[in-house]
């Protein structure tokens, strides 16, 4: 009975594992904070950087002010590409986008990376807000294995009648950049399509496994 009772009772932690565990926990909480803000101040200090030269002395704000304000490259580039998009908008502006880009894809090399970029800032911005659609698991790289996907769009036809399935278009991330990854086409009856959104699948894929958006079931 003395025996069963002292295996029942918590072990007792060292100060070193209780500190470790603090430092650790802090960590998690801290680095993300850390590492966003920095992004954004950095992103902010490039545009800064990059329109300052094209503001006239007389209306930078170092000009009246003792310290300088972050911000303004932001506020302008935002402006700028607004009045880019607007003008595109209307039938003038096509004609000149359209004949722009011709003459852009005729290029060697710079046409081909241009008509890729173009694609994937049009994805990412295209109006639903969905670059994917679902969260699927795939058996990859082999079978009895299993791994995260996220479901596209349907396969062209020419893939659809060079396999003689119907081929579904995933794209399968990487750990821990899910901005990297590869293009794969599977067939329909072979993808097991996941209750979880598509933010859900990416945190998992990011947080390699570690990541737990399911609600705990109410009593």
């Amino acid at each position: 009975m003395d025996e069963l009772l002292d295996k029942e009772k918590p072990k007792r932690r060292s100060p070193l594992a209780v500190i470790r565990t603090y430092f650790f926990t802090g960590l998690v909480v801290a680095a993300p904070i850390y590492i966003t803000f920095y992004l954004l101040s950095w992103a902010v200090s490039v545009l800064d950087e990059w329109f300052r030269p094209w503001i006239p002395l007389d209306y930078r704000p170092t000009t009246y002010l003792p310290f300088d304000v972050p911000g303004i490259g932001v506020i302008l580039a935002f402006i700028l590409l607004t009045i880019i998009g607007g003008l595109t908008a209307n039938f003038l502006g096509r004609a000149l986008l359209s004949y722009g880009e011709r003459l852009i894809r005729h290029m060697p090399v710079i046409g081909t990376v241009y008509t890729a970029l173009q694609q994937i800032f049009k994805t990412a911005v295209q109006e639903d807000g969905k670059a994917f659609s679902k969260v699927a698991l795939i058996e990859y790289p082999r079978k009895g294995l299993f791994a995260i996907a996220f479901v596209t769009k349907a396969a062209d036809r020419r893939v659809n009648k060079s396999t003689g399935k119907t081929m579904i278009g995933v794209f399968l991330p990487t750990t821990p950049n899910p901005t990297s990854g590869f293009l794969l086409f599977v067939p329909e009856d072979e993808l097991t399509i996941l209750d979880m959104t598509v933010e859900e699948g990416a945190r998992l894929v990011i947080s390699a496994g570690l990541s737990d958006d399911e609600e705990s079931p109410s009593a």
